[in-house]
């Protein structure tokens, strides 16, 4: 628990029993004096709960990153180990998907750059 809670609600509570305590005296400072003490300490308290909520979401953030990258070797492993599985099953069907792509790749690579004609001149 946050120091400022504990504080902030301490303050609040003591400001509550001196605006009573103002209220039973009739005394108008104490009153106002209680009512402005309850008021920082309810901020206070409100401070320490948001100081809390952003620690615990921050540690949550921390803990899922970190089990995310020690679990990111397992499923790459997985995942080739799975790709050799179908290159064993099936090496034909690999090899000619990596044609393919090879070729696909070497089109794009190799096809000179189209440029739009320019505006203001004319080809003749």
């Amino acid at each position: 628990m946050e120091n400022d809670r504990i504080a902030g609600s301490a303050k609040d509570f003591a400001g509550r029993v001196e605006g009573t305590v103002g209220d039973i005296a009739g005394d108008a400072k104490t009153q106002a004096a209680g009512r402005i003490r309850e008021a920082t300490g309810t901020a206070q308290n409100l401070y320490g709960q948001a100081k809390d909520a952003a620690r615990e979401a921050t540690d949550a953030a921390v803990n899922y990153a970190k089990d995310a990258y020690e679990n990111s070797g397992d499923t790459f492993r997985d995942g080739s180990q799975a790709i050799a599985k179908k290159v064993q099953d099936n090496p034909l069907g690999s090899m000619l998907i990596a044609g393919g792509m090879g070729f696909a790749l070497g089109l794009l690579l190799t096809r000179p750059p189209h440029h739009p004609p320019q505006r203001g001149r004319q080809r003749l």
